[in-house]
């Protein structure tokens, strides 16, 4: 199958408002000159990701991060060793954290959080959640549901000793103290992310929010997952697998 196909189904499973953000925040990296029979999916492209593709014959890559400007060097590499391969590459970031099957609902979904809304909006895209609990759950249980779909342990802040019924959440780079804000202002009583710094330690504890933060690459993985299998099902012929990539941000936080 051709990749310009391929993408072509991927699109009609968006609702495209804003079609210049879209373009640019998804879309072919590097176009192999091959057809597509065999198709990898994972969160990030990265040296490693792309051979580990190669060892499992993946023809085209589906990723939620391309490789990005401020990784100095990388993108270049990338292109290169996905040119040595022929191996087409395709990513899709913001319009997944958007969507309804994307990052956001996808880790709703599976956490049984229900009630959403969308929330922090950036030219007509939404990239966060507000979601509620049908009846509220103990904190550290939460925290455990979380680290038992993510099979791998969170950081998290305990700043109240509420139960937990609103939930605030941004898949992926949610730790700026502006989206925390939001959170706050719609009396969350915790906020769950993907990455974090002091600030939003201590902005989270001023305002007396509880912080969850996972992995960046984890916490987002279902989304992508999502796109996958929504392709496989539209594409009969095309083999869809998962892209094993190394739980390395734990050790870097």
């Amino acid at each position: 199958m051709d990749v310009s196909h391929i993408v072509e189904r991927i699109n009609d499973f968006f609702n495209v408002t804003n079609k210049d953000i879209y373009s640019r925040e998804s879309g072919v990296t590097y176009h192999a000159d091959k057809k597509v029979k065999k198709l990898g999916y994972c969160i990030n492209l990265t040296l490693e990701t792309i051979e580990e593709a190669r060892i499992q014959g993946v023809d085209m890559m589906v990723t939620h991060h391309k490789a990005w400007d401020e990784l100095y060097g990388l993108k270049e590499a990338c292109i290169e060793k996905l040119a040595e391969y022929e191996m087409s590459h395709y990513f899709n970031h913001l319009p997944l954290d958007d969507c309804d099957f994307g990052t956001n609902d996808s880790l709703l979904s599976r956490l049984n959080i229900g009630n959403v809304k969308r929330t922090h909006e950036w030219e007509g895209f939404f990239f966060g959640r507000l979601a509620e609990y049908d009846e509220e759950i103990e904190f550290n249980v939460l925290v455990k549901n979380i680290e038992n779909l993510l099979e791998a342990p969170v950081k998290f802040w305990r700043f109240n000793d509420k139960k937990v019924k609103r939930v605030g959440l941004v898949c992926g780079s949610g730790g700026s103290t502006t989206y925390l804000k939001e959170a706050v202002e719609n009396k969350c009583d915790v906020y769950i992310t993907g990455e974090c710094d002091l600030s939003t330690i201590q902005y989270a504890q001023f305002k007396g929010i509880n912080l969850i933060v996972g992995s960046h690459t984890l916490i987002e993985f279902f989304g992508i997952q999502s796109l996958a299998l929504k392709l496989n099902e539209n594409i009969k012929e095309l083999e869809v697998v998962r892209i094993n990539e190394d739980h390395y941000e734990a050790n870097i936080k």
